[in-house]
């Protein structure tokens, strides 16, 4: 490793070619797979809106804006510098994980197990 090399990863920089375009995928596809979510829950499942399928709802909510956020921070031209890029990436995994954890109450709510 020459010394540039180290500077650079000390200050942030130097992203791999190919790394913010695999991101924007990976946060487009999961923001598409959110809304199609969304509108069902919203507008095509059977059933009475009660307190739980409200926080399914909300959690959905909570996801889109963490996804649209993470997706803004990867547009960014700052979004070059590793620094910068792995703050974007825990954007995106925190969104994930509250995907996750809102599928999980709203299959429960929906099959009556919750």
């Amino acid at each position: 490793m020459t010394t540039q090399d180290r500077s650079n990863e000390r200050s942030g920089t130097g992203l791999p070619q190919g790394y913010r375009e695999g991101i924007i995928t990976a946060i487009t596809v999961m923001l598409g797979f959110t809304l199609g979510f969304f509108r069902f829950w919203g507008f095509e499942a059977q059933g009475q809106w009660t307190y739980k399928s409200f926080s399914a709802a909300a959690g959905l909510t909570l996801t889109l804006l963490l996804q649209i956020v993470a997706l803004l921070r990867s547009l960014r031209v700052k979004d070059d510098d590793r620094i910068e890029y792995a703050i974007t990436v825990r954007w995106f995994v925190a969104s994930t994980v509250v995907l996750v954890a809102t599928l999980f109450v709203a299959a429960m709510e929906y099959s009556g197990l919750f």
